[in-house]
């Protein structure tokens, strides 16, 4: 790509610490006002990146073989779903995921060596815009520009708009410019200057964690009592239910026998009863038949 001096500028600028980010480009801008007025006004429109989006950009910078190595993946996890090869989806798909992590866990380290702490959200939107560069052409080309104003995130089926997080809409195909870790300044030998006060210091500190080991140990002996008085109660309900039941197991016992000699008494008069309407029966035959012979002689 020929060289753009917007370009240029941008990738100066984006490799900033975020503090010096907007200082450095108010004052180049300042500075391009006299001999480029189109150029000054183009780099003070120039956008602070967010954290995620200034932690990407550094990774870019600091890190080039690792996102490579992510962007590589993403390229084949592409090929390979447009081939619809099920096998080799699924690896790239787990490695993709394993990748993204653990390039994620390096931005968090290589933010914090340049001082600058590393939210669990901030990395969360890290890990998406990583996702995104695998799963999208335009998005990987975004996150190599080392331009990112924002994070970035992907559906895995629309593409990737990444107009409104591209510092400089001219940077497709744009690569940032690597560069190595700030070297750390030797720190001055430290000597250790004995404290008068450092027996009386130990001792307030040990008797303020007695404290609060003893204050803790009230409070779960008091759980411990309550848990035992609570026991204690429901065992005596235990009881009491259990007894009830067995009273009613020995009533329903009793109750059966009672059914058992019922039902034998049941039957006998039943056969009383049968017997009975036989013999009435019988005499009714009788009586019929001497009423007819009675009404013969009359």
């Amino acid at each position: 790509m020929p060289n753009d001096p917007l370009l240029d500028a941008a990738d100066r600028l984006y490799g900033l610490p975020m503090a010096e980010f907007t200082p450095a480009r108010d004052a180049l801008a300042k500075e391009l006002k006299g001999t480029d007025k189109d150029l000054s006004a183009r780099v003070k429109a120039l956008k602070k990146p967010s954290v995620a989006g200034w932690v990407v950009n550094l990774l870019v910078r600091r890190e080039q073989e690792q996102v490579e190595q992510v962007l590589a993946v993403g390229e084949a996890l592409r090929e390979a779903q447009a081939k619809l090869e099920g096998e080799e989806l699924r690896a790239l798909t787990r490695q993709r995921r394993q990748l993204t992590s653990a390039v994620t866990a390096r931005a968090r380290a290589v933010a914090k060596e340049a001082g600058q702490r590393i939210t669990d959200a901030v990395a969360d939107q890290v890990e998406a815009t990583l996702t995104a560069a695998m799963l999208d052409e335009g998005a990987a080309a975004a996150v190599r520009s080392g331009l990112l104003t924002g994070a970035l995130s992907a559906t895995g089926v629309d593409a990737v708009d990444v107009s409104a997080v591209l510092a400089v809409p001219e940077a497709a195909g744009f690569a940032a410019s690597a560069t190595a870790a700030p070297e750390v300044d030797a720190r001055p030998e430290l000597h250790v200057v004995p404290d008068p006060d450092a027996d009386e210091k130990a001792r307030r500190a040990a008797e303020e964690r007695l404290a609060a080991t003893e204050a803790e140990l009230t409070k779960a002996q008091e759980a411990a009592d309550a848990a035992a008085a609570e026991v204690k109660d429901l065992e005596a309900k235990s009881m009491q239910i259990t007894s009830e039941i067995d009273e009613l197991k020995r009533r329903l016992a009793e109750l059966d026998d009672n059914l058992d000699q019922v039902d034998e008494e049941l039957a006998d008069a039943e056969d009383v009863y049968a017997e009975a309407r036989a013999t009435a029966s019988t005499a009714t035959k009788a009586r019929d038949a001497a009423a007819r012979a009675l009404d013969k002689l009359s």
